[in-house]
């Protein structure tokens, strides 16, 4: 089956950009300052941007579902709908018979007419619990069809005509099951809600993230329409930071039909009381135990890894996933198995023809497409997405021996592994090494042995490295004694590693193997945003509170702790004016008052999106309020400032901070020692320095005030950083900027920060903010993304048009044939807005460069431009340094800040006869004196631009305006001079 990233690329090429942002229509009604832009795309289908990067409320969750309907979508003109989309939906409404029994003989049938599968005893078991409209704990394990269960639920609901809603932890997983849904039962009838969008929100079927839903029952409390909640990954209920999201459904909605699903649940018992004091009344069915589809075999190896992995491999135990607990050991133990496997001929010829057409044209490409071409992957969130998903693409395909991965594995990734392979049973967690608890084993092993791949499969456990070594050398010895028949030698044993190591042996593996996983404890925690999201429910809030302060599984020692804590946040936002007590209920229904409105402008788990979208007025009185009166050089910093606001709300990938930091200082340090500075001078100023905080003082000075004013932001910091600005000031692309901080290994991290600063700027600028310069500013960096890896945006894109989705993840071939139609026409990124900006920073690049004149700096400049036309070699940092040496005679410094970036020194031309192939750029340097005599030219060559996706620049010439041009010495080579002394002696010989 496609992916629904695939889907998402599918729909964006052959639809095109499809762009949704605060520019769009606002519905009637929004107040001034809203926090949601409802749009209708370009399938009909309504849109709602919410302005949190995660899963916030959204603003738009209807009093009412609506119901499930088989009519066709009067908005898709295609008259080419797949049979298969939307045939649950039709099943369901053409029954005569609404009994359970009938629903249950549905869906069987559907099963096997649509799916082509025939249920297993278990999840028969399960289905009939359901349709009878029982709560479920499933506790099956992987790869036992709980998806099918899942759908089979979600029918029943809404036949009886009960809305129902799908969560999971990661929104990856909300959208693939989005998509699905989508085919199952039609895109009229399916909707999402996550921070990033929400996709027809009426729906009777909705998928978000725990979160939202939590969220959504803290506002609403049983007035929320939901009628059943199925809980996917059911083991986050102990998570410690987000575990209350998975409990809080079963708190605050107590009519509700649970279909709870996890293959670790553990001890069900206390789940099943909750779930029986329900309102409802319903019976609890458990559903778990009987044989694993796919049986899992386990053995613990006392042998080396290597020896390990070629055994599994040549015995036809492959895919292999090697179990590593940081990406750092997963790309080592990748790059130790390139001198270890090998594919045969035909292998390679399958691999090239699934490879042919893919771009490793990131830095870390090249080491990762030397793995593949060994039959290695690897699989981390420190690698781009689409190198995960060609991952997860190859080994689908078999074209694969093994995967060095992380234990990121354990959840949403659906690859067909035949065995697993742990290399340590520890792990660091953030706080200390430990071992692994039974549920994290499970969750991981429990990806081996794919229903429909395999018929067993088999998870492996190494001995730690130590004792591998201390068993071999002994084995030695003793061989060693008995053949020479005397004593055997005293063996020097090898110690285990001194940090980040706890021991472990077979008892601790079989006990993983066999053991049940730990009980599901409560992590429900009170915070300023839950107790403004209950207040602000109609009716009695503060009784609806106690309720929650009462009801919540927590053991009854924390319940008091979370009752004091909760008395306490209540009296401080009472004191700050935030909390409003009418005595009696007014004409709203609420007894207690907010003093602001919480559907309108909150945001319950990115409260400082409010801040950013509060203090963002503020720069229009900086810069001015009128766009069109600013000069193109204030209104791009004007633009730049409204980035580094939405920054400071953003998460800081520590990677990078870190990059520029160390950066900084070395270049400082060695600058100093130019310098003559001594040591503790040098240190002292080292120690003073911090990675790029624009607008720090600014920010800080304006969030003190912000906090008094809305005291839930809690314990929450800014985070002021540069990391998309400096991408733009300092006119780098996305492959310079990771090798200028060398963060080949953390281009996953680099390139979801990069999304999400500009989801931040679609969705969280008003649209009377957005100046000529803003929309450059997001038009460069969508582009820069889509550039490397448009998987994370068009996944995004195609939430828009869920019909399309739907209608290409069933007929991938039709996709493809889409997207190659559209890009056999018009060249499109070079005509795009987005390019000019490209051309423009990396032309301003040459100045940075130039005024910093270091050896690096120069080659920098020599490297990533390719010589004038006509010329075949490449520049020199000689040259360079010879053609900008007249400039530092009579100049003691080159400008490259503000001013100096002023569009009025750039000039780029396309006109003349080879205006469609290369533009002329010039790029004027300002001078201390302001004399701006001195410029550097360059041309961009449009097809290689176009061929490569990046802008491809060519350095002409670095010159005085006005001086008299030099002619290029030409140096003839070798093969030159010989050739012209044959040519002379040919003439000779013919003039005698």
């Amino acid at each position: 089956m496609a992916s629904a990233r695939f889907v998402a690329s599918a729909v964006s090429a052959s639809r095109g950009f499809v762009r949704v942002d605060a520019r769009s229509i606002v519905s009637p009604g929004r107040r001034a300052g809203g926090r949601s832009a409802r749009i209708v795309s370009r399938s009909g289908h309504h849109i709602s941007l919410a302005t949190s990067s995660t899963a916030a409320v959204p603003t738009d969750i209807p009093e009412q579902q609506d119901s499930i309907s088989a009519e066709e979508d009067p908005n898709d003109d295609d008259t080419t709908t797949i049979p298969s989309t939307g045939s649950l939906t039709r099943a369901i409404v053409a029954m005569e018979d609404d009994s359970a029994d009938a629903m249950y003989e549905t869906i069987l049938q559907w099963s096997m007419d649509v799916k082509g599968v025939e249920l297993y005893e278990a999840q028969e078991e399960a289905i009939l619990e359901l349709v009878e409209g029982n709560n479920v704990l499933l506790t099956t394990p992987t790869g036992s069809g709980k998806t099918m269960v899942a759908t089979a639920a979600i029918a029943a609901a809404t036949a009886r005509g009960d809305a129902a809603w799908y969560t999971a932890p990661l929104k990856a997983l909300v959208t693939e099951k989005f998509f699905q849904l989508v085919k199952d039962f039609g895109a009229k009838n399916v909707g999402l809600l996550t921070g990033d969008a929400s996709v027809n929100p009426t729906a009777p079927i909705i998928c978000c993230t725990a979160e939202v839903l939590a969220n959504a029952a803290l506002r609403r409390g049983r007035d929320l329409d939901c009628g059943l909640i199925v809980a996917d990954e059911f083991h986050f209920y102990t998570d410690p930071d987000r575990g209350w999201a998975w409990q809080v459904p079963m708190v605050e909605l107590p009519d509700a039909q649970f279909l709870l699903m996890s293959a670790t649940f553990g001890d069900t018992s206390k789940f099943q009381r909750h779930l029986e004091r329900n309102a409802a009344g319903r019976d609890v069915g458990v559903v778990g135990g009987g044989e694993r589809p796919v049986p899992l075999e386990f053995e613990y190896r006392e042998t080396s890894l290597i020896e390990s992995i070629k055994e599994l491999v040549n015995t036809d135990r492959a895919p292999v996933y090697i179990v590593n607990f940081s990406q750092r050991e997963a790309n080592e133990r990748a790059q130790d198995l390139c001198s270890t496997l090998s594919l045969t001929a035909d292998e390679k010829k399958a691999l090239n023809a699934e490879l042919e057409g893919f771009k490793f044209d990131t830095p870390v490409g090249n080491e990762l497409r030397r793995y593949i071409s060994f039959g290695v992957g690897v699989h981390h969130a420190g690698l781009l997405p689409k190198y995960r998903l060609l991952v997860e693409r190859l080994a689908g395909k078999g074209l694969l021996k093994c995967i060095c991965g992380t234990d990121t594995l354990g959840v949403g990734v659906n690859v067909p592994i035949r065995a697993v392979l742990f290399t340590q049973l520890c792990k660091f967690d953030g706080n200390k090494t430990r071992l692994l608890t039974i549920r994290e084993f499970q969750q991981i092993a429990g990806r081996a042995g794919r229903r429909g791949f395999d018929t067993k499969g088999f998870v492996w456990c190494q001995a730690p490295a130590h004792v591998v070594e201390n068993k071999r050398a002994e084995a030695k010895a003793a061989a060693a004694a008995a053949k020479s028949g005397g004593k055997a030698k005293k063996v020097k044993k090898a110690q285990p590693p001194d940090k980040n190591f706890v021991m472990w042996n077979e008892d601790n593996f079989r006990r993983m193997e066999t053991g049940v996983p730990e009980t599901l404890d409560s992590s429900f925690q009170v915070t300023h945003s839950m107790i403004l999201a209950v207040l602000s429910r109609r009716g009695d809030g503060k009784r609806f509170l106690r309720d929650l302060l009462v009801n919540n599984h927590e053991p009854k020692i924390r319940q008091r702790k979370h009752q004091r804590r909760a008395i306490s946040m209540y009296r401080s936002l009472k004191d700050a004016g935030i909390i409003q007590e009418a005595g009696t209920m007014d004409t709203s229904g609420r007894a207690v008052n907010l003093g602001f409105d919480i559907g309108d402008q909150f945001s319950l788990t990115q409260p400082l999106s409010l801040f950013a979208v509060e203090y963002l007025p503020t720069l229009l009185k900086v810069h001015g309020e009128d766009h069109s009166k600013r000069s193109k050089l204030k209104d791009e910093r004007y633009a730049l400032d409204v980035l580094s606001v939405l920054e400071a709300v953003l998460d800081t990938p520590g990677a990078v901070v870190s990059a520029q930091l160390s950066k900084a200082k070395t270049r400082a340090v060695n600058k100093m020692k130019g310098e003559g500075t001594e040591y503790d001078a040098r240190m002292a100023v080292l120690e003073e320095m911090d990675y790029p905080k624009p607008l720090a003082d600014e920010l800080e000075a304006y969030f003190e005030p912000f906090k008094r004013r809305h005291p839930y932001v809690g314990g929450e910091e800014l985070k002021p950083k540069s990391i998309a600005r400096e991408l733009y000031e300092s006119g780098f692309d996305f492959n310079k900027y990771v090798n200028h901080y060398g963060l080949n290994r953390s281009e996953g991290a680099l390139m979801r920060y990069l999304t999400d600063a500009y989801k931040a700027m679609v969705q969280n600028v008003p649209e009377s903010m957005k100046s000529p310069a803003v929309i450059d500013l997001e038009e460069w960096l969508g582009e820069t993304i889509r550039r490397v890896d448009s998987s994370l945006i068009d996944e995004w894109e195609a939430l828009k048009d869920p019909v399309a989705a739907a209608r290409a993840a069933e007929d991938e071939a039709a996709a493809l044939a889409a997207i190659g139609a559209t890009l056999t026409g018009p060249q499109r990124f070079t005509l795009g807005r987005a390019f000019r900006v490209m051309v423009r920073n990396a032309a301003f690049r040459w100045v940075q460069l130039l005024a910093m004149g270091e050896e690096e700096d120069m080659a920098q400049l020599a490297s990533e431009n390719l010589p004038p036309r006509g010329r075949d070699n490449p520049w020199t940092m000689d040259e360079l340094y010879a053609a900008i040496d007249p400039y530092w005679q009579t100049h003691d410094a080159m400008d490259d800040g503000y001013e100096a970036r002023s569009p009025d020194l750039f000039d780029v031309s396309d006109e003349g006869a080879d205006g469609e192939t290369h533009w002329r750029v010039v790029q004027k340097v300002r001078d201390p004196a302001g004399d701006l005599d001195w410029c550097v030219e360059g041309e961009v060559d449009l097809e290689a631009s176009e061929e490569e996706g990046r802008v491809v620049m060519r350095l002409v010439e670095i010159r005085q305006e006005g001086a008299v041009r030099k002619e290029e010495k030409v140096v003839p080579s070798e093969e030159d001079i010989w050739a012209a002394l044959e040519e002379e002696e040919e003439y000779e010989d013919e003039d005698e």
